[in-house]
């Protein structure tokens, strides 16, 4: 089957299952070996500028009838894919359906289109089996859920005597510039390791807030995890915090608990790595039941300063390469 993947979570998931698509989105990455396949999208939107930068020119596209992304209609074509995976959650994080049902209706061709639409973990874990039913790859889809629950229950285990006043008060944000409070399946990977998370639902889309409310929520464990970074850009957009007035009052900053983590790769990805998301949250939330986590994924927040002058250095080994 020739597949044609928009997102990267759609790619690993893809991948997942044993198959290569013919061809990914932009944005695909991992494995390594698809950053070699035909790209059939692109974004109207500067990615090495700065969140603010970002979220501006995000909102002036919105003003148009152009949209975020564009597909290449023609590779589409050529490409011929039987089955292309896209997804409706978000139009700013990657391609939406909307989109590739318009490229669809451009070429002769008549693929299948595969949406997911994720919110929880459980969802992701049923878009891996809808896409091995999809594909004739059930068994195999059964098999790599299994595997990650497996994980899944390891840490739940280690955390589920933990008691609720225990239990530290804990943000994650998906954005700096403004402040974005992680939604979606946050909360459950939050609670699952060790933590309590009070600004969002289960489930609940990411959404900006008023800094005076994370203030007052207090956070004793926070994870800057913008939507998009990797750590390097994470640590060139760190004042985007650090300036804001009280930043130095948060429990977390004084007791330095604030964590920076590759939003680019996890926590921003529902796909398998969703459960490497979660080992790596762990000794963040409840250090002293876990190891970790690995430096690629995540490094305290107060050495984000070195870690951009080390990447400024192109002999220097980066440490926001994404993990193996």
């Amino acid at each position: 089957m020739r597949i044609v993947t928009t997102l990267p979570s759609a790619t690993e998931l893809v991948a997942a299952l044993g198959l290569e698509p013919v061809g990914v989105s932009h944005e695909c990455d991992y494995p390594p070996d698809v950053e070699s396949l035909p790209s059939v999208t692109r974004s109207r939107v500067d990615a090495s500028a700065s969140s603010g930068e970002i979220d501006q020119q995000v909102l002036e596209i919105g003003e148009t009838d152009d949209g975020v992304y564009e597909v290449d209609v023609d590779l589409l074509e050529e490409l011929d894919p039987d089955l292309i995976v896209t997804q409706a959650m978000c139009d700013v994080c990657a391609v939406d359906e909307a989109v590739i049902a318009d490229a669809v209706a451009r070429i002769e061709s008549d693929p299948d289109v595969l949406t997911v639409d994720p919110h929880t973990v459980a969802d992701v874990l049923d878009d891996l089996e809808r896409i091995g039913h999809t594909t004739g790859h059930e068994d195999r889809a059964r098999e790599v859920r299994a595997e990650l629950e497996e994980r899944i229950d390891a840490v739940r285990e280690r955390t589920a005597g933990v008691a609720s006043e225990r239990r530290p008060r804990v943000a994650v944000l998906d954005w700096t510039d403004p402040a974005m409070v992680a939604g979606h399946w946050t909360a459950e990977l939050v609670d699952w390791a060790g933590g309590e998370y009070g600004l969002a639902d289960v489930g609940q889309r990411s959404t900006p807030r008023e800094w005076e409310t994370i203030r007052e929520y207090d956070p004793e464990r926070l994870i800057v995890a913008p939507c998009g970074f990797g750590l390097d850009q994470t640590a060139a957009n760190r004042t985007d915090l650090t300036e804001r007035e009280g930043w130095d009052e948060l429990a977390a900053v004084r007791d330095g608990r604030v964590w920076a983590m590759d939003g680019h790769h996890y926590l921003n990805r529902p796909g398998p790595r969703l459960v490497d998301t979660l080992e790596s949250l762990a000794p963040i939330v409840s250090p002293e039941l876990f190891d970790g986590p690995a430096d690629s994924v995540a490094v305290p927040f107060d050495e984000l300063a070195g870690l951009e002058t080390d990447r400024s250095d192109p002999t220097t080994e980066s440490r926001a390469d994404p993990a193996p």
